[in-house]
């Protein structure tokens, strides 16, 4: 089992994951839960007849979590393969006697985990999804204040042309819009779970749809058209969504960390106090994009894990319904973590606009060659443009090389070839995107 206390408090815990996210994942929150359920089922069952009323409501009264250890719970669930076992034997030993045959009617421990665990996953995306927001309106305002500032684009890991700040803070905003937006229908669409030893409620008689329809209403959750024991697409739409999440996070996180680097300068993470070495007192470290980055790599395994699991065997799977459950609780932990940092990054990330200039001029021109061969082509050619250029580009100075060469100058003057070299004249679209991202984004946000 898990720790007790939230993952945050842990020793590790601390650099993945997100407070208040975690304040929904601990051991109390799953257990607290697991009690929702048990009271929404005693709920439900009552309101279709089955249950007396007066058995609904003792029931109801002992599903608080204070009242339960969750450590006992865990050591006991060894027994029996999972802890709904326990809590039933304890929630039933703690109900006066005449409730004592009405707890856990008609349900088996697949529908209290299984939903117990849609309601944890629902409970923890609310703060999540906050600082998901806090992250899509940080990039926004960099896009919108960065949309024409000119900087080095790089391309297979080398400089390759001009591009803007704003376009590179577009899709960074682009990719956690889009993640936000799948994130939000995957939590509506985590359905409750109900349905009994083999999936027909058959302890229900005919009542039983009826039942599962006020159990979900009984805890916010739409219902599903029959149980999904053993169809595992819900939470394959959330582990999926939430592993987009943090391959949105992780490209700002690796671009940031990239930026950052002490040779290119362009960006540095804020923060005071943050980023310190232990051995070397000079550094600041990225710490932000280092942690959202460790958290991308890890979500690609929890991911698949769910995956292999869902292929599951019958009315009831044997050992894949259990591997679910701790990988879908990490993939919530590493991707609120993600979401916080990766917001906390953006709201304080310090861009050098003249850093970005002053990189792309050391080149000297060269970011421009496309533009100048663009240039020539309809005079010369493209290959003829292109080798021209490319001689041109292999001489120590590029712009020198261009006013010299009497091939090149035959077709372009001095002024239009210092024109080609204007960066703000080859950038294209870029402005344009960015424009259009920021109008998405205000749409999807609404």
């Amino acid at each position: 089992m898990r720790p007790s206390s939230s993952p945050s408090d842990s020793l590790l815990g601390g650099v993945s994951g997100a407070p208040d996210v975690d304040a929904e994942l601990s051991d109390p929150s799953l257990l607290q839960a697991m009690l929702d359920v048990e009271a929404a089922l005693a709920r439900a069952t009552a309101d279709a007849g089955i249950l007396p009323v007066p058995a609904a409501q003792a029931i109801v009264e002992q599903c608080r979590a204070d009242r339960y250890d969750p450590g006992v719970l865990g050591r006991a669930a060894d027994a029996t393969g999972n802890p709904v076992v326990p809590l039933v034997a304890e929630l039933t030993t703690a109900v006066p006697e005449h409730a004592r045959a009405w707890v856990h009617l008609g349900a088996t421990s697949q529908d209290v985990l299984d939903t117990a665990l849609v309601l944890v996953a629902v409970r923890a995306l609310g703060p999540l999804l906050r600082h998901l927001d806090a992250a899509v309106d940080a990039a926004a305002h960099l896009a919108d204040t960065h949309r024409d500032t000119v900087m080095v684009a790089r391309t297979l890991g080398q400089q390759a042309a001009p591009t803007t700040f704003g376009l590179k803070a577009a899709g960074w905003l682009t990719g956690l819009v889009e993640a936000r937006d799948r994130l939000l229908q995957a939590s509506a669409d985590q359905p409750a779970q109900l349905g009994g030893a083999v999936g027909t409620l058959a302890a229900f008689g005919p009542a039983g749809a009826e039942v599962a329809e006020r159990f979900a209403a009984h805890l916010s959750l739409p219902s599903s058209p029959l149980p999904w024991h053993t169809r595992r697409q819900p939470w394959l739409d959330l582990a999926a969504a939430l592993g987009g999440l943090l391959v949105a996070a992780g490209k700002v996180a690796l671009d940031v960390g990239l930026l950052a680097q002490n040779e290119i300068a362009e960006v540095a993470e804020g923060g005071t106090g943050r980023g310190g070495s232990s051995a070397m007192p000079h550094k600041r470290n990225p710490v932000d994009s280092i942690l959202v980055t460790a958290a991308a790599r890890r979500g690609p395994g929890l991911v698949a894990t769910l995956f292999a699991a869902a292929v599951q065997e019958h009315e009831r799977a044997a050992g894949a319904w259990h591997a679910e459950w701790e990988p879908l609780l990490d993939l919530l932990h590493v991707a609120g973590g993600a979401a916080a940092r990766c917001a906390r990054m953006l709201v304080g990330l310090q861009v050098s606009a003249q850093r970005m200039r002053a990189n792309f001029d050391a080149t000297g021109g060269l970011l421009l060659a496309e533009a100048v061969a663009a240039r020539l082509a309809p005079a010369v050619g493209r290959g003829v443009a292109h080798d021209l250029v490319t001689r041109a580009a292999a001489a120590p100075s590029f712009r020198a090389a261009l006013l010299a060469d009497p091939e090149i100058r035959a077709y372009l003057s001095e002024g239009e070839i210092a024109e080609a070299l204007d960066p703000y004249r080859w950038l294209g679209s870029a402005g344009r995107f960015v424009d259009r991202a920021l109008v998405a984004a205000r749409r999807a946000g609404r």
